[in-house]
Order: C-alpha cells, then sequence, then structure tokens
C-alpha cells in the first residue's frame, strides 16, 4: 500500500491545464466508433477510464478487460450486442460486485445475446452481437444515467430506432442530455419527447471531426482549494461557460462557499471573495461527483449541510456515502445518513485522529476531494493516491505546481 502526505500553502497563484473531461471522451468514443469514424476525437483524456475504451474499440480482443472503468463497462455492454462476433466483457473484483442486470435485462428485451458467465446480474458478461429489433422500453428514471446513456447511444442502429421511457424521478439529467447533444452532433435524431420520453429515430450517424473541452468535474477541486486557502487566483484554461457538461454548476455552486469565477471565451479564472454562507443545502441529483468535494469544503469550512439525491453514490467505485462518513469521523466530524439518499451534518464533532489517514477505497474522488483539506489541516496523509489516474492522473503534480508538497511516507 502506497501512502502520500501533503502539506499546503496558504496562499494560490496558478495556472492548471486540466484532463479533458472524461464524460464527453467516452461518449465520443462510442459514437465514433458507431459512426466507422477513422479519426479518433482530439484531445482525449489519458486518464485510465478513457485508455481502457480507447483500447477496447482498437482491438476488439476477445476478452475485453475494462478493470475499474464502470463507464466502459455499460457503454461497451451496448455497444458489443450491436456489433459483430461473440466478446467477453469483465473488469476489477469491485466490477464484479457493481449491478448491470437493468441494462442487460433492457438490452435483452430489445434482442440481445447476452450471458452471466458468474453471478447472475454481475459482470463479467458473453455478449453476442446481433440486430436488434425492439424500439421500446421503460425504465425507472432514478437509475444511473449511464444505462440510459448507453441504450440511447446504440438506438441509431436499431432497426426501427428507440423510445425510452422514463418512469418517475429522473436523476442525472444532464448527463442524459449531454448524451443526446453529442449523437445529434454526429448526425442522430434524438430528443425529448416530454417530460420522461426520449425518440431516437433510426438513422446511421456520420463521422464527425471533434475536440473534447476540459473537465469541469476535475475543476470542482480548483474551487475548493480556492475555498479553503487565505487567498487564491487560479486559471483554468479549456473550460467552456456554455458547457456541454452538468458539473459546470460547480461554478455557481461555490458562488454560495465563497469563491468568484471569470470567464474568457477559452478560460475561466476562480479567485476567493471570502463571502460564504452559513448553512449549505443542495440537491445533488444531478451533479452526483460533486458530493466529495462539497462535503469535505463544507466541514473544514464549518458550514452545516444537508445534501440529498445522492442515491447514486451507493453504486459508484465504493458505496461514498459509508466511504465520506467513516473517513470524515477519523477528522472529527459526525455525518449522518438518512434514506440512503442524504447526506448532513449539523455541526457534531468528535475526537479527529491524531495523525488522520484517509483510505481511498478504490475510488480517485476520495483521494481528490479530501487532499485539499490539508489546508486546514496544516497536513494530511492518504493512502493509495495512484487511484486518481482513473480520471486525472497529472493531479498529484498539478497540486506541487500550486504549491502543494507531497512526499511518499513510511506506512
Amino acid at each position: 500500500m502506497a501512502r502520500i502526505k501533503i502539506t499546503a500553502p496558504q496562499n494560490f497563484e496558478a495556472i492548471i491545464q486540466l484532463p479533458s473531461s472524461k464524460s464527453i471522451c467516452n461518449r465520443a468514443l462510442i459514437i465514433n466508433a458507431l459512426a466507422g469514424g477513422t479519426c479518433v476525437p482530439e484531445n482525449l483524456s489519458d486518464c485510465d477510464d478513457t485508455n481502457v475504451m480507447v483500447q477496447a474499440l482498437q482491438n476488439m480482443p476477445e476478452t475485453i478487460d475494462i478493470k475499474a472503468a464502470g463507464t466502459a463497462m455499460r457503454f461497451l455492454t451496448a455497444f458489443l450486442s450491436v456489433g459483430q462476433g461473440t466478446h467477453t466483457i469483465t473488469g476489477t473484483e469491485r466490477m464484479k460486485e457493481r449491478p448491470i442486470r437493468l441494462l442487460v435485462d433492457a438490452l435483452r428485451t430489445l434482442g440481445a445475446q447476452i450471458e452471466y458467465i458468474e453471478k447472475e446480474g454481475f459482470p463479467p458478461l458473453r455478449i453476442t452481437g446481433t440486430q436488434l429489433t425492439g424500439n421500446n422500453i421503460s425504465l425507472p428514471g432514478n437509475v444511473s444515467s449511464q444505462y440510459i446513456s448507453a441504450l440511447l447511444m446504440i438506438s441509431p442502429m436499431l432497426e426501427n430506432g428507440l423510445s425510452i421511457t422514463l418512469q418517475g424521478k429522473i436523476i442525472s439529467r444532464p448527463y442524459i442530455n449531454l448524451t443526446l447533444q453529442l449523437m445529434n452532433l454526429f448526425g442522430a435524431r434524438a430528443q425529448w419527447g416530454g417530460e420522461n420520453r426520449i425518440s431516437v429515430a433510426p438513422q446511421a450517424y456520420k463521422p464527425q471531426p471533434f475536440y473534447v473541452e476540459s473537465d469541469w468535474s476535475a475543476a470542482s477541486y480548483w474551487y475548493e482549494i480556492t475555498a479553503l486557502s487565505e487567498s487564491a487566483t487560479i486559471c483554468l484554461p479549456g473550460l467552456l461557460k456554455e458547457s456541454f457538461q452538468g458539473d459546470a454548476q460547480v461554478a455557481r455552486l461555490f458562488h454560495h462557499l465563497g469563491v468568484e469565477t471569470t470567464y474568457t471565451t477559452d478560460s475561466i479564472t476562480l479567485k476567493k471573495n471570502g463571502i460564504a454562507q452559513n448553512r449549505f443545502t443542495y440537491d445533488f441529483v444531478n451533479q452526483p461527483d460533486l458530493a466529495q468535494t462539497f462535503v469535505v469544503t463544507c466541514c473544514m469550512k464549518n458550514i452545516p449541510f444537508c445534501f440529498s439525491g445522492l442515491q447514486s453514490l451507493k453504486i459508484k467505485e465504493t458505496d461514498r456515502i459509508a466511504a465520506l462518513i467513516a473517513e470524515m469521523k477519523k477528522l472529527g466530524y459526525i455525518l449522518t445518513e438518512n434514506n440512503n439518499s442524504v447526506l448532513s451534518w449539523n455541526g457534531e464533532r468528535c475526537q479527529p485522529d491524531p495523525h488522520p489517514v484517509i483510505d481511498t477505497y478504490e475510488d480517485h474522488r476520495m483521494a481528490m476531494a479530501f487532499a485539499p483539506a490539508a489546508i486546514r489541516l496544516g497536513t494530511l496523509s492518504i493512502n493509495n493516491p495512484q487511484v486518481v489516474s482513473k480520471s486525472y492522473p497529472h493531479y498529484w503534480n498539478d497540486l506541487k505546481s500550486a504549491g502543494f508538497n507531497i512526499e511518499k511516507e513510511e506506512e
């Protein structure tokens, strides 16, 4: 087990080149492949999740190991269902514990040939590509948007197109909209037909040159650093105000925690203004990947909070709600969970560990969200810091360039 010790300055002035958006990369790669595109999208992320997608699509081996990439598991399951030949798709031991029955059932309803190799309802899967003839399915709206996006992206290839009805409350709607926007850029005809129904016509994609913008999710950690600092001016090139990404909402949300965002045509600049709310309440149903960042930021700034809409955190790289409760307790904060979807802190404290060491649970966002806490704590140790390679491989180097001191620590 690797461990690092982080020491942070109090003031920051930096220009940070963020990785490109993993969400856009993985969607663009699938759509480009379905379009028969010969050129891959430009400015692809060098993160693990995108690399496994690139390798799978370029080589199409009989057994595809997507490691810990949940997005790749879901997107490729649908992609292989409309492809050629038979493939096995597998991943890490944690991936074999992440449910995929809902997507498999939906694909089977459309005519897909998919078998479970080990445990019913979970990867690995054996998939034989075939022509899908079904054209109408219903799904709960509160499932991972990646299931819905996986189905949407292959739907122009279906003989009769596809109509998806989403029942009940729809979570992560911006990610569904991101998928639809990218599909339409590549020539599909996909649109909402009301509040809960999406229709996609049977029309082939057309290859397009495509450039991937920087990642607003990755920007969230620099917002956190700015909020926790004494003073900060941080420039982030490659972020667009009119972004496809739902996590672009991070700019508006951090305004409540004392961070101002200035936009130019091709960058943003973050500055601390020091004006923060006394309490923060928000429904993260549309931006679940930002939750860890805001939990750590609010606790470090002594701002009680109540965050709802977190149900999808249970099936991420780890149970993120349980992980946040455990790790914040090490820092002296007692968090409360309700209904498997609400996480709150009312100001209750406990004795912190004298030398806290944060466990990362094979979850990149645990490492990245907790690291800035060193600004308020003085120092902080983190186990298995290499997990950041999943979405932001040069995170630790970027922290160093901004003035953090990061050193390997004896365990």
